[in-house]
């Protein structure tokens, strides 16, 4: 089976599951999805997020995603256990399907790592 259809056949199951788990069934969006990650990474599940730190969130998600794959580093975590990564590589420039597709192998990767996912 080509990588293409295996990287698909993964991120279809990775929207149902998480969909079915957090939004009642509702196809998640790829945005919706890195969030939910970069509240996983931060660890506070139990509060509300303000806008900025949603942005703040879908920047973590995307480096801790990305750090595999060596554009990012993991530096530390600051007094209120918000990790902190270091530009390790610049990203090349991707065209906007070069990027979903970029994103959505490192999602899938990042689940499987999890056991969510096989």
């Amino acid at each position: 089976m080509s990588r293409d259809l295996i990287l698909k056949e993964r991120w279809e199951l990775l929207v149902e599951k998480l969909s079915a788990k957090f939004a009642d069934g509702d196809p998640l969006e790829l945005d919706a999805i890195i969030y939910l990650i970069g509240v996983q990474e931060l660890g506070q599940f139990h509060r509300s997020f303000k806008k900025d730190e949603k942005i703040n969130l879908m920047h973590i998600a995307i480096c801790r995603l990305l750090e595999p794959f060596g554009y990012y580093e993991f530096d530390f975590f600051d007094e209120e256990g918000w990790p902190h990564y270091l530009i390790k590589e610049p990203l090349p420039p991707l065209k906007s399907g070069e990027q979903s597709v970029l994103m959505k192998e490192a999602i899938v990767d990042y689940f499987i790592e999890k056991e969510f996912i096989q």
